[in-house]
């Protein structure tokens, strides 16, 4: 089981990484996408963890036996969930007027972002 330390540490580092990615990929929107980009991958990695460590879900952390990505569980877990706070936040509060398919694409790489520090950074 990761401790809370750990636990902040991967989101706070996953939405950081966002954060700068995005200021890149979302041209006409930067600042904005990329602030809520940061925060709901942040909310979202912590929020799963948080959940597996309340729950004691110690069998989520059995990384699959790829050398290439040895992922877990609780590394989907993490893309899944950020991918759930990013749709949200960046569709309803920061992104509602642009097309839902850019939207959504932020959030897919908000995911992907947070799924690959978990299987490799924490």
């Amino acid at each position: 089981m990761i401790s809370w330390v750990q636990i902040t540490y991967g989101a706070v580092l996953s939405g950081i990484l966002v954060a700068v990615l995005l200021a890149f990929v979302a041209r006409p929107h930067r600042l904005s996408v990329a602030l809520g980009g940061g925060i709901a991958t942040v909310v979202g990695a912590f929020a799963w963890n948080a959940i597996l460590r309340a729950a004691h879900g110690d069998q989520f952390f059995t990384d699959a036996p790829l050398m290439v990505l040895p992922a877990s569980w609780q590394d989907t877990g993490s893309g899944v969930f950020v991918v759930a706070a990013a749709g949200l936040l960046l569709g309803l509060a920061v992104l509602p007027e642009v097309p839902a398919r850019r939207a959504a694409g932020y959030a897919l790489l908000c995911g992907l972002v947070a799924f690959l520090v978990d299987v490799y950074l924490y």
